[in-house]
C-alpha cells in the first residue's frame, strides 16, 4: 500500500507572474504576457542564417498599452485578429523606436481564446 507521503510527486514549477505591456523593456526577457491581437499584417518570407520561412508583423494590447508583435513560422497561420494570446519566455526588443515582442528562440505562444 502506498502512503501519500511516500509517493513521488513531480515538483510544481511556479508560473511566472503576468507582466503588463507598460512594464516591458527593450533587450529584456518577456516572462509572461497576455494580450489581444488587434491587427495582423501580411505574411512575408525571409531567408537568413538564423531563420528561413514566413514572418508576419502584428500588434496587440492589454489593459496597460499597445505593443508590436512578430509572428514566426506556423504562428503566422495560427494567430488571427481578436485572439487572446499568452507569450511565455519570449523576448522584447526595440524596432524603429517602438517595443516589439516575440517568442524568440526558446519561448512559446498559446492562443487562450478566440
Amino acid at each position: 500500500m502506498n502512503h501519500p507521503s511516500k509517493t513521488k510527486q513531480r515538483p510544481v514549477q511556479p508560473r511566472a507572474a503576468r507582466q503588463h505591456i507598460i512594464d516591458l523593456r527593450a533587450n529584456a526577457p518577456v516572462h509572461r504576457v497576455e494580450l489581444v491581437v488587434l491587427r495582423v499584417y501580411p505574411i512575408r518570407r525571409v531567408a537568413s542564417t538564423r531563420f528561413t520561412g514566413p514572418v508576419a508583423a502584428a500588434c496587440g494590447r492589454d489593459e496597460s498599452g499597445i505593443i508590436g508583435l512578430v509572428l514566426w513560422g506556423e504562428q503566422t497561420k495560427r494567430v488571427q485578429v481578436g485572439d487572446i494570446l499568452r507569450i511565455s519566455n519570449g523576448w522584447c526588443r526595440k524596432r524603429n523606436e517602438e517595443l516589439v515582442i516575440s517568442t524568440g528562440l526558446d519561448g512559446s505562444m498559446v492562443v487562450l481564446d478566440r
